[in-house]
């Protein structure tokens, strides 16, 4: 695994995500912004069929969210992102690329607490939306409970400012750098409509 990101000139035009990457992206991030409305949403509500029914949603947007960041990270194995155009700083390309991967680990590990958290003192299956049915993970005792959900607000707010960080550089990249990798990930645009063109791979 190369220390520095690699980059290219890409004189004639800019390489961008292939259409796959773009619709998984931007799914995520729809799904991401519905699963923070659903969770801090239903948090706040007394007990009761309303939260009850919130709670049911957060669970299955959650695990939607689990099954979508695995064929992610499938897709990102099997096709090579495109290259960072040489323009962009050096320091700039370590920190997205260590920025994408602790999206990666964070939209795994997330579900995943959720999943432990509910599990705690209990067996069997919890319900999602529509009926479906999702197995607990067995053995986890009622004391890791408390432990268990705090992790994952922990790793809520650890999300959310990646997000908050990662939107930034993209503004600031399209809107004040006015820089060449913005249009890596339509519908953000290169400076000038220059030709932008998907990698063979």
């Amino acid at each position: 695994m190369a220390t520095v990101p690699e980059a290219t000139d890409q004189r004639s035009a800019l390489l961008r995500y292939n259409n796959g990457a773009i619709t998984l992206h931007w799914l995520t991030v729809v799904l991401v912004l519905a699963q923070l409305y659903l969770g801090f949403t239903f948090a706040d509500m007394e007990r009761g069929p309303a939260r009850s029914e919130l709670f049911t949603w957060h669970k299955t947007v959650g695990a939607t969210i689990l099954v979508l960041s695995l064929i992610r990270l499938a897709w990102r194995l099997m096709h090579k992102p495109p290259p960072f155009p040489e323009s962009l700083p050096r320091w700039e390309r370590i920190a997205a690329v260590w920025n994408h991967r602790a999206f990666y680990l964070l939209l795994i590990a997330l579900p995943l607490t959720g999943l432990a958290t509910i599990s705690a003192g209990h067996s069997g299956v919890t319900k999602l939306a529509g009926g479906v049915s999702l197995p607990l993970i067995p053995g986890l005792p009622v004391s890791a409970g408390d432990g268990l959900g705090t992790t994952h607000m922990l790793l809520v707010f650890v999300t959310i400012a990646l997000v908050v960080l990662h939107v930034g550089a993209a503004l600031k990249h399209q809107f004040i750098d006015h820089a060449r990798a913005s249009g890596r990930m339509p519908p953000f645009q290169v400076p000038g409509n220059e030709p932008v063109e998907v990698p063979q791979r």
